[in-house]
């Protein structure tokens, strides 16, 4: 059985931009087009994952499900769509699927899903423990903090209450959310996710709750919202904060009634929907400046989880070193490196204003600097020449302190740190936006005026 192996049946230019992603992992890929030859790649090569179509010519995901006999292997099967209805999403997951995704496909939550891979025997004494799950889901962390915050949503996941989960950029909210659902009874239905501030107002709506043909200009179909997809499940929504006043009251209305209404249309759909919301703002302040609704916000802070910041979270600093530069080194097949004293202290000290996901982004180049020596070091935490920028603010002065700035205005200072945190993201601009502590609108309105006064990316 070849347990690192996944098969798509696609259209070929739909996915093989992801085939060298996978095989860089030490998967294997296979890919079909029709319903025979898939059926016989999943007897011959008992792929991990199916990545499937709903619909291609001579083919239907349906079918494909039905003359599966096995309900272990239908749960390997994730149907994706680039029109999908909430019929065909429930119909798919009635027969077993895993889940229903829409198109495009994300990189990140495909990767998911593959089975940890063995780790290379190390060529110096591992610094993290035995038991690491590298799963690209798993949460990671002893601190009583931490812990309290499990426990709470391990406790509640069995109810409907809707859940804010709050803290700042990088601290882990989507995983807590995620644990939240796979801890529940609606385990086995779809998570659906929504970044509410990474669409415009206009098309935010549209994607919640669908919209009937010729509702307005483009909507050329009937499209299901994310609540039609989720039914049965659970929804984030990520940065609800962002959303606009208008879509709040709508919001409102679906959390007190569980129906909704598609834009456009006359019809009411009732959906049975567990909401869970995240902020990485103070919503109390939201709330009181009028920005946020206060009603919304008590019908969604049934349930409030803060997370704490990775600063505070002591010792547990070193266990995600540790578990990242396990992940790092599998994917990149190479020794799971130690840590020499010097790291330690550094890993300790640091104050780390993106939380989890700075120290993710540190832990990959660092595994990647120490290939060579099979320990890392504190300077594999900085490229050769690179000084931290320590930026302190005092009412409307900004103090830069670095070797080489001088004085620096303050607009061109911005921008070095708009362009810097997109480059330690590798551009996902609402990672950046997160570190940054800005919305995803305000990000890519920035990058807008920088593209005016001729600047490239």
């Amino acid at each position: 059985m070849n347990n690192r192996a996944v098969l798509f049946i696609s259209r070929p230019e739909r996915v093989s931009p992801f085939f060298p992603r996978f095989r860089e992992l030490g998967v294997e890929v296979h890919l079909s087009d029709r319903l025979e030859p898939a059926l016989k790649l999943m007897r011959s090569k008992d792929p991990a994952v199916v990545f499937s179509e709903a619909e291609l010519p001579g083919y239907r995901a349906e079918d494909f499900l039905k003359t599966l006999s096995r309900e272990e292997d239908k749960r390997k099967v994730v149907v994706f769509s680039e029109q999908g209805t909430a019929k065909q999403a429930q119909n798919i997951m009635q027969l077993g699927a895993r889940d229903y995704w829409l198109l495009p496909l994300v990189w990140e939550k495909m990767e998911a899903l593959l089975p940890p891979a063995e780790a290379p025997e190390p060529s110096q004494p591992r610094e993290e423990p035995d038991n690491i799950n590298i799963s690209t889901r798993a949460i990671i962390g002893e601190h009583p903090a931490v812990k309290r915050v499990l426990d709470l949503a391990r406790k509640v996941a069995p109810s409907k209450a809707s859940i804010l989960i709050t803290g700042t950029s990088g601290t882990g909210k989507e995983l807590v959310a995620r644990y939240v659902h796979e801890h529940s009874p609606r385990k086995d239905r779809p998570f659906v996710a929504v970044n509410c501030a990474a669409l415009p107002e206009h098309l935010l709506e549209s994607e919640l709750f669908g919209h009937e043909k010729g509702a307005f200009t483009g909507a050329v179909s009937r499209k299901p919202g994310r609540f039609e997809l989720a039914d049965g499940g659970s929804l984030l929504l990520d940065e609800i904060t962002e959303m606009d006043a208008a879509l709040q009251a709508k919001l409102l209305r679906v959390l007190q009634e569980g129906e909704i209404d598609r834009v456009g249309g006359t019809e009411t759909i009732p959906v049975d929907v567990r909401v869970i919301a995240t902020t990485n703002r103070d919503v109390q302040k939201s709330v009181l400046d009028g920005s946020f609704r206060e009603d919304l916000f008590y019908r969604l802070n049934v349930i409030p989880l803060k997370l704490p910041e990775l600063k505070d979270r002591g010792e547990d600093v070193l266990l995600l070193a540790g578990y990242f530069a396990k992940r790092f080194a599998v994917q990149y097949s190479l020794p799971v490196p130690g840590f020499d004293s010097g790291a330690r202290a550094w890993l300790l000290d640091h104050d780390w204003p993106g939380n989890v996901r700075e120290l993710q982004n540190l832990m990959e180049r660092a595994v990647l600097l120490s290939a060579d020596t099979g320990v890392i070091s504190k300077g594999h935490f900085l490229l050769e020449g690179e000084e931290d920028l320590q930026v302190q603010s005092s009412g409307d002065a900004v103090h830069l302190e670095g070797e080489g700035d001088g004085v620096v205005p303050l607009q061109e200072m911005e921008k070095r740190l708009i362009l810097k945190s997109l480059k330690s993201t590798g551009g996902n601009r609402t990672q950046a936006s997160e570190l940054l502590g800005i919305s995803v609108r305000t990000l890519r309105n920035k990058l807008n005026e920088y593209k005016k006064q001729g600047a490239g990316f």
